[in-house]
């Protein structure tokens, strides 16, 4: 199970850091079920006065998902509103998790300081989201989450949770297995500005359906070695976002078509580290692996927007399949509850 929240088109840090490892996962033959969650609910957190705006980022989500590849007969794409039964298992689960855990939790603490809402306060149900987070894994019964590394606290709080309703009411719940990008560069892809993280809030994002210019200008406008003033001098690869990009999406076969000079990264690495290479030119180079990777994404994307209505199919049959799986769920964690006047089972008596 993996998901996002639709609060705009998706990044080049989705993709790196998630979407390209579930259409991997998805066509690898080795999972069961794939399941892909869009958690418009969540999304309420910090937009509930302009639900329009995420019925509209519903679907420029999935037009993204079906973009890179996220195939429908083998992945169940899935809208969290459409769930019922997760909302009883957020509230089931939140008993079991103190304010004084959730405050602590690194990733809502970042997002709680990037928002600015430490100061007119914060809104519960964005406090209380990786409890809601926690629902959408276990409703599914998913053995594996594949994140970026932001989410780490987020899936380990999730397993806390596991194992407390485990221990207190016997073995319901599946834990779930974090999978981390493979690539150390896609574990958190900065911003064009250098920003610690590629953020649609912070404005620094190339995004998935990003036209040419638009890929070209904010390439060209990237942050790089701050110390690198004149071509001659050494410049630094650790830490620049251009060779951090170079390394989440450059492949050797890139040099043979765009920079013949060079085989491979390590040998451009190499000329930059020891000086007489201008940012410029690596710029150049990099948006051209930009260009490359992007425009079969685009192409896809623009004709799923051609059939629109197909789209909504998918989501359709997606949240119907997902339903049922859910209530599933919730039906098993009652029962290990004893709350047995809303089960089937009792209803049936």
């Amino acid at each position: 199970l993996t998901g996002d929240r639709p609060t705009g088109r998706l990044h080049l840090g989705h993709y790196v850091g998630s979407l390209k490892r579930r259409v991997e996962m998805q066509n690898s033959g080795e999972y069961d079920e794939i399941n892909i969650l869009i958690a418009d609910d969540q999304a309420l957190t910090d937009n509930a006065d302009n639900p329009g705006k995420i019925r509209e980022n519903i679907i420029n989500v999935v037009l993204d998902y079906l973009s890179v590849g996220i195939d429908p007969s083998k992945s169940t794409i899935c809208v969290q509103s459409a769930l019922p039964a997760l909302h009883a298992l957020t509230f089931y689960y939140l008993n079991l998790v103190t304010t004084a855990r959730l405050s602590r939790n690194p990733t809502v603490k970042a997002e709680i300081q990037m928002r600015g809402f430490a100061d007119e306060g914060l809104p519960a149900g964005f406090f209380t989201y990786p409890v809601s987070q926690a629902a959408d894994i276990t409703a599914f019964n998913a053995n594996v989450v594949p994140v970026g590394e932001d989410q780490l606290p987020m899936l380990e709080q999730c397993k806390e949770i596991v194992h407390k309703f485990n221990s207190v009411y016997g073995e319901t719940l599946t834990e779930p297995q974090i999978i981390l990008p493979s690539n150390k560069a896609c574990l958190r892809l900065p911003g064009i500005d250098g920003k610690a993280k590629m953020s649609k809030s912070l404005g620094n994002c190339i995004y998935l359906a990003e036209e040419p210019e638009d890929i070209k200008k904010k390439v060209m406008s990237m942050f790089t070695d701050p110390n690198h003033l004149r071509v001659e001098d050494p410049g630094k690869v650790e830490g620049n976002p251009v060779f951090i990009y170079l390394d989440a999406f450059c492949r050797d076969e890139y040099f043979a078509e765009f920079w013949n000079d060079y085989s491979c990264l390590d040998e451009l690495k190499a000329h930059y580290q020891r000086g007489g290479l201008g940012d410029v030119k690596v710029k150049k180079f990099l948006n051209n692996v930009m260009q490359e990777e992007l425009r079969p994404i685009r192409e896809r994307r623009k004709e799923w927007e051609n059939h629109l209505p197909d789209v909504l199919d998918i989501l359709k049959e997606g949240s119907k399949v997902a339903k049922e799986t859910a209530a599933k769920t919730l039906e098993d964690v009652r029962h290990s509850m004893s709350c047995l006047l809303y089960t089937s089972d009792a209803a049936d008596e």
